[in-house]
């Protein structure tokens, strides 16, 4: 379950499906609808192709995977605008006028973050076609509840504000973030984006100086956005009828595939309506759900999976690293001395309901650590299954030799596993579950670093 793997080829496909029609009027797509990946058309390229929306998505998570530096995703942005790094073909066929001024503004000496455009007139969508990286680094250094925090929204306006500083872009932004990090604990589709936006207008609310951006965004707030009519929705280059296309298709759709076939037939600007809402789509349904065409057509593959490896392995390590502080704990803890019973005796069935563990603060305290973790593996059973490990006797002995998916599925089930107040977490310390699984990660990532 590499989520980064899910939202990125989500993205890259959607971009790839809307470049050959960018431009395209929604009347003539509707004679001519795009149904799988075409070539050339508008900008003249072979089926596959993507453009500065995955690019720019690339640089900023190439440059997230050795830490949150401006400075640096800047520098990045420039290798793909002057050298062509960061493209199927090494040329840039495509680039914004928003985000060339500040690119520009950065070569003369700019700082980053005074970059970006400021005025009305540079709300355009291309901080949002590129910012989804920015989720699985939010969920590794602060967990997935980080919505109210003011440091977190902060990382997204910056990033955002490197080319797009006006508040309406930062706000849209904010809101698809807040959306995306729904998206990645597998909630109730509807449920997941209503929240999102909930939860990012509670911040928003909140704070005078963005509190007044909220009203371009209204109509999303509504119950009921979805059941808006298709002309209504619109689709160019402005940032909120951008986030309001790529939405209003996830919700009105069942699948990867027609989400984005949804969205890329809007018309206008296709490419980013396809990347916004596919990186949507790409995490909620995961990256089985894209078409496996479409996946084997689009350019340069191996390179975008092996970014989105790197970066998975390094968003990982952080919650890795986390833990690794409790090996001691675990090395001396017996179940003894972390667990006592309460509120009756533990020796008969009849009397078990009426007993509880109570179990020492430093070991609840990991097990609130792994909840702030990127590490959870939320549909860690059918993992399990999957690798045909029937009962707890070959999960422990799966540890030992256990790759880095299935390792997050082990941790978790053996967290989740005390919902009844049944004493289960003193049987994983009798067994030395959390220390072999912390010491076959430290392992892992010592073989996966080197590599």
């Amino acid at each position: 379950m590499n989520k980064v793997m899910d939202g990125m080829l989500g993205l890259a496909v959607g971009d790839a499906l809307g470049v050959p029609v960018e431009f395209n009027k929604r009347e003539h797509l509707k004679g001519s609808p795009v149904e799988g990946m075409r070539g050339y058309g508008t900008h003249s390229q072979p089926p596959g192709t993507w453009s500065d929306d995955t690019s720019l998505a690339l640089c900023l998570m190439d440059s997230l995977t050795e830490g949150l530096d401006y400075h640096d995703i800047m520098k990045k942005s420039l290798e793909w605008y002057h050298k062509g790094a960061y493209t199927p073909y090494g040329e840039v066929f495509d680039i914004g006028n928003t985000t060339r001024k500040a690119l520009d503004s950065f070569t003369k000496g700019t700082p980053p973050l005074d970059c970006g455009g400021i005025s009305e007139r540079d709300n355009g969508n291309g901080s949002l076609m590129r910012i989804l990286p920015l989720v699985f680094y939010i969920e590794a250094n602060y967990g997935v509840e980080f919505k109210e925090q003011d440091d977190i929204f902060n990382i997204i306006h910056n990033v955002s504000s490197l080319t797009h500083a006006h508040k309406r872009s930062q706000v849209a932004c904010g809101i698809y973030i807040s959306i995306a990090s729904n998206l990645l604990t597998s909630q109730n589709l509807e449920s997941a984006v209503s929240s999102g936006v909930y939860k990012a207008k509670q911040y928003y609310d909140k704070n005078a100086d963005y509190a007044e951006e909220i009203t371009p965004f209204k109509r999303m707030m509504d119950k009921n956005f979805a059941d808006l009519p298709e002309d209504s929705i619109k689709s160019s280059g402005y940032v909120v009828a951008t986030l309001e296309a790529a939405v209003w298709c996830l919700l009105n759709t069942s699948s990867y595939k027609e989400c984005v076939l949804k969205a890329v037939n809007l018309g206008e600007d296709t490419d980013t309506t396809g990347a916004v809402a596919g990186g949507l789509a790409g995490l909620y349904y995961g990256y089985e759900d894209i078409p496996c065409e479409w996946l084997d057509s689009l350019a340069q593959r191996d390179y975008i999976e092996r970014l989105c490896n790197s970066y998975y392995v390094s968003l990982s390590q952080i919650g890795v690293k986390k833990l690794y502080e409790y090996i001691p704990f675990f090395e001396t803890a017996t179940s003894e001395n972390v667990c006592r019973w309460e509120g009756g005796e533990k020796t008969g069935k009849d009397e078990y309901h009426i007993s509880f563990p109570v179990y020492d603060s430093t070991l609840s305290n990991f097990i609130r650590d792994f909840y702030s973790t990127n590490l959870i593996y939320y549909n860690y059973l059918n993992l399990i299954e999957q690798r045909e490990l029937n009962n707890t006797s070959e999960m422990i002995e799966a540890i030992a030799t256990a790759d880095l998916e299935l390792l997050k599925a082990l941790l978790t089930g053996f967290v989740r596993q005390e919902r009844f107040g049944d004493g289960l977490w003193e049987f994983a310390i009798e067994q030395k579950i959390y220390l072999k699984v912390l010491k076959r990660f430290n392992e892992l990532f010592e073989g996966l670093m080197d590599s």
